[in-house]
C-alpha cells in the first residue's frame, strides 16, 4: 500500500521538534522517505546526516525505514518503529531527544556552514544556535527569540 505523500517541491516535511512515537525528528524522516519515494523530495536529502542520526539511535537501516515509510500509514508505521526499534528506556528516549534538538554545529566548518545558512535565512537572528532551530526557522515557523 502506498501512501500519500507530501510535495516537498511545494510544502515544508515536519519539524524535527515534533514527537511521533516518543522520537524526536521521526516525522520529519517519514516525510522526506515518502516524498523521496514519489519524487517530491526538491532539495531535501533522505537519508540526511540528522535522519541518520535517528537511525541510527533506533538500529534501523535507512532502506528498512524507507520501504516501511511507504508502504505504512502513520500509525502503522509507528507500530513499525515500536518494533524494530532498538528497545529505550524512557530516560534514554528523553536525553536523546534533549540532545538530539539542542545539537550545535560541532566542528569549525560546521560552524561556518551553519552561519552561512543563518545569514542567508534571517541575518538578524544572532541568538540562532542548534540545528533543529535553524531549520524551524528556515521553514518559517516561529522560533522565539532567546536573549
Amino acid at each position: 500500500m502506498k501512501v500519500k505523500a507530501l510535495d516537498l517541491t511545494k510544502e515544508f516535511p515536519e519539524s524535527p521538534k515534533i514527537l511521533t512515537a516518543g522520537y524526536c525528528h521521526l516525522a520529519r524522516m517519514r516525510d522526506k522517505a515518502r516524498a523521496k519515494s514519489a519524487g517530491n523530495l526538491g532539495e531535501y536529502i533522505y537519508p540526511c546526516p540528522l535522519d541518520q542520526k535517528l537511525l541510527g539511535f533506533l538500529e534501523i537501516a535507512p532502506e528498512a525505514f524507507y520501504e516501511a515509510a511507504q508502504n505504512s500509514d502513520d500509525k502503522e508505521l509507528e507500530a513499525w518503529v515500536k518494533r524494530n526499534a532498538k528497545s529505550r528506556s524512557e530516560g534514554e528516549l528523553r536525553s536523546w531527544n534533549k540532545a538530539f534538538l539542542g545539537a550545535k554545529p560541532d566542528a569549525p566548518e560546521k560552524k561556518e556552514y551553519f552561519l552561512g545558512l543563518l545569514r542567508k535565512i534571517d541575518p538578524s537572528r544572532n541568538d540562532i544556535e542548534t540545528w533543529a532551530d535553524l531549520l524551524d526557522l528556515d521553514e518559517k515557523r516561529v522560533v522565539p527569540v532567546r536573549k
